[in-house]
């Protein structure tokens, strides 16, 4: 079953953010399970920026989860926002394509 995380930071530096990912991408090529992610912002909440990540299964999440450079980027993303990180962990039930 496919796997979402959806992770919520609130910051003032998303340039930042999005050069974290970018630099997470380059260090984890070749190992990293994540399919695909979006970065987003909330038109509706000042400084609210939601990052989507999808993987092919919770264990593929997990597994991405447990490498070095992703707890880095954890700790680095937590430094750069103001208030406590959501994060949302979704099994996909269903896809439709509309």
């Amino acid at each position: 079953m496919a796997f979402i995380q959806i992770i919520e930071i609130e910051t003032t530096r998303p340039d930042e953010a999005e050069a974290l990912v970018a630099e997470w991408r380059a260090q984890t090529a070749g190992k990293r399970t994540a399919q695909r992610g979006t970065f987003t912002r909330d038109r509706d909440r000042p400084d609210v920026y939601v990052q989507i990540v999808e993987f092919p299964s919770y264990d593929a999440a997990m597994a991405n989860s447990e490498l070095p450079e992703t707890a880095l980027l954890a700790q680095k993303m937590a430094a750069l926002s103001d208030a406590p990180m959501v994060f949302r962990n979704l099994d996909v039930h269903n896809v439709e394509e509309m």
